[in-house]
């Protein structure tokens, strides 16, 4: 099936200039410090805090003045075919982002609670042709304040851009969850199409580094995968280790795994996974017969008494076997309680070019029959380059997935740009990564709470 029709609303380029007249309390802002600031609004969106650069009262043009102002991004939105019909049926061009600005010249607020605001502005969204191609809404100075409508240029003045881009990704479904060895289908409007299976299982601690099968350097944190002289009865209920799920084609054939390989285990003294020592998952591609590494999830459970997951995904480089150099793509955090989106966004430059698939493709045809696992199946698809940190570094959007809190029923809805997926092992991959990421959130709880049956197998049913 094609990809998804998605659009992207970029802002950036900010900077702010007060005329000369300006009263005291302003003028001694200074601009190193960047301590005005604005939320950017979207209706149905949450807002975004971005900082705002002062500058010279008389500079028109913010690029030439500073290079770090040059193409910088501030905010972006994303919004999907049905989100941009909706909006355009109800008459688009009532449709506007919202900019208020404030200063802050203590630097005390930081966007975490308000400062002085100095004004607000509206800009204008016409969605109409986004999906296909991109437009400017707005680039250059505007008027902000009580004094905007003021001739003689007393106000003072945002710099900004604005801009609309179509950026086609294909989605795709769990049909369960992760522990259940559901089906996952690509998703295209109300159609659904069957493209991989799951099947989730348990590694034996003689399997811990996956044999011979890959390549994995050892971290220093697996260490404490050394067998104890307790059974793994007793063990089972004060680390969690082993879990693997593996994504296979519609043919069978492997396409991409997630292996636990360092176990979930609370810190001394508590109940909890600690930043200091989290959990880790290694995210595997076949290749030439054996499995080769590809990336590396760590989870844990952020400290204090916030009811949050953290976590960070780190990019193998291609020369893994000789250095196991890495590259952090993705670093945040997520409610145990709410959930919320995985996302991997490389999206740091307002001029980041459109992407526009060049011909469709069928994630559902696989790999071509009679190809070894990993060989690649590119002549099926006509998109962008092979997911590395290389092709990472040319920014845009990458991925996202959906993350349910504790307890709740979770069926992951995966979404990848379009420019990262060149054959169904790339598309498998993302899956992978997805479901470790929303088993992380199990693996993450509370040791004094039971997992559910499917998670409490380790000592019953070991796969090799």
């Amino acid at each position: 099936m094609d990809p998804c029709r998605f659009v992207r609303i970029l802002v950036g380029n900010l900077a702010l200039r007060f005329p000369l007249s300006t009263k005291p309390s302003l003028s001694r802002i200074h601009p190193s410090t960047s301590p005005c600031y604005c939320k950017i609004k979207l209706k149905n969106f949450p807002h975004q805090v971005g900082s705002i650069p002062l500058i010279h009262a008389n500079t028109q043009n913010p690029e030439s003045c500073n290079f770090s102002l040059q193409k910088s991004l501030a905010a972006c939105f994303s919004l999907s075919k049905s989100q941009v019909d909706r909006i355009i049926s109800k008459g688009g061009s009532s449709y506007k982002l919202s900019i208020e600005v404030y200063a802050d010249p203590d630097g005390s607020t930081c966007g975490l609670a308000s400062g002085k605001l100095l004004g607000k502005v509206k800009v204008p969204l016409d969605l109409r042709g986004a999906e296909s191609t991109p437009s400017v809404a707005h680039n250059g100075w505007i008027d902000i304040g009580r004094n905007k409508s003021n001739k003689n240029g007393s106000s003072a003045q945002l710099f900004l851009t604005v801009r609309t881009e179509p950026d086609p990704r294909f989605v795709f479904q769990f049909g369960g969850e992760p522990e259940c060895s559901p089906q996952v289908f690509q998703v295209q409007g109300s159609v659904k199409q069957a493209v991989f299976t799951c099947k989730f299982g348990f590694r034996s601690s003689s399997d811990r580094n996956l044999g011979s099968r890959t390549s994995l350097p050892e971290s220093n944190t697996s260490r404490s995968w050394l067998p104890s002289l307790k059974t793994d009865k007793d063990q089972s209920a004060k680390e969690r280790k082993g879990w693997s799920i593996t994504v296979h084609d519609l043919s069978g054939s492997p396409v991409a795994m997630a292996s636990m390989v360092t176990p979930f285990v609370p810190s001394p003294g508590s109940d909890r996974v600690s930043r200091s020592n989290p959990g880790a998952w290694s995210i595997l591609r076949p290749e030439c017969g054996t499995w080769k590494p590809w990336g590396r999830l760590e989870a844990w459970r952020e400290p204090g008494f916030t009811d949050a997951l953290g976590y960070r995904f780190d990019l193998f480089h291609d020369d893994i076997v000789a250095t196991g150099t890495t590259t952090t793509v993705a670093s945040s955090t997520l409610s145990t309680k709410l959930g919320g989106k995985f996302t991997m966004d490389m999206t740091t430059n307002i001029s980041t070019p459109s992407i526009s698939p060049q011909s469709s493709c069928d994630l559902g045809s696989g790999s071509r029959p009679g190809s070894r696992p990993g060989s690649g199946s590119g002549s099926d698809f006509g998109f962008g380059l092979p997911i590395s940190p290389q092709s990472m570094y040319r920014g845009g959007f990458v991925m996202s997935s959906t993350v349910e809190g504790v307890g709740k029923c979770s069926k992951p809805e995966v979404e990848v740009g379009v420019k990262h997926v060149t054959c169904t092992e790339d598309a498998a991959a993302f899956v992978a990564l997805a479901a470790a990421m929303d088993l992380s959130m199990d693996a993450c709880q509370s040791f004094s709470q039971k997992l559910r049956k499917e998670l409490r197998q380790q000592s019953q049913n070991f796969v090799d």
